[in-house]
């Protein structure tokens, strides 16, 4: 399987939480600067440095927010690929046991009857199938009468 679902969201809540705490960083910054009795050049300017400061921590807190948004989206796509390999690899199984019973049947009659029963091209594919290791992305391309 591919992708650690519950990893990933972990690490998107992660993201998320440092966003918050980022952004109130930058608020109690701004507020303890502005609580300061300061007056004049000197003040004005640290005043000016600490509001870019803030607002680049800000910049950095919506990056997380991205960040977090982007590997939540990426889950929801890992999994829905998952449930698809996994639907996709129970129908095969399925889709060839039954094409080998019905082969075994035909076999069994042809041997009671004296008559050769062929299987069909579908039954015969499916009998044949080399199933791809169990949830590898190979079954999203994986081709069979049925399917």
């Amino acid at each position: 399987m591919y992708g650690d679902s519950a990893a990933m969201r972990k690490r998107a809540a992660q993201l998320q939480e440092q966003s918050t705490d980022i952004r109130a960083m930058a608020d109690r910054l701004v507020a303890q600067i502005e609580s300061i009795n300061w007056e004049g050049r000197a003040a004005a300017d640290m005043r000016s440095r600490i509001h870019d400061r803030a607002a680049h921590l800000r910049d950095c807190a919506a990056q997380h927010e991205t960040a977090a948004e982007s590997l939540t989206k990426h889950v929801l796509e890992v999994e829905r690929l998952k449930d698809a390999i996994d639907g996709i690899e129970r129908k095969a199984g399925s889709l060839t046991a039954d094409a080998r019973t019905r082969i075994a049947q035909q076999r069994a009659q042809s041997e009671s009857s004296g008559v050769t029963i062929d299987p069909n091209d579908a039954d015969r594919t499916l009998d044949q199938f080399v199933a791809p290791t169990s949830g590898h992305k190979d079954w999203l391309t994986v081709e069979l009468p049925g399917l």
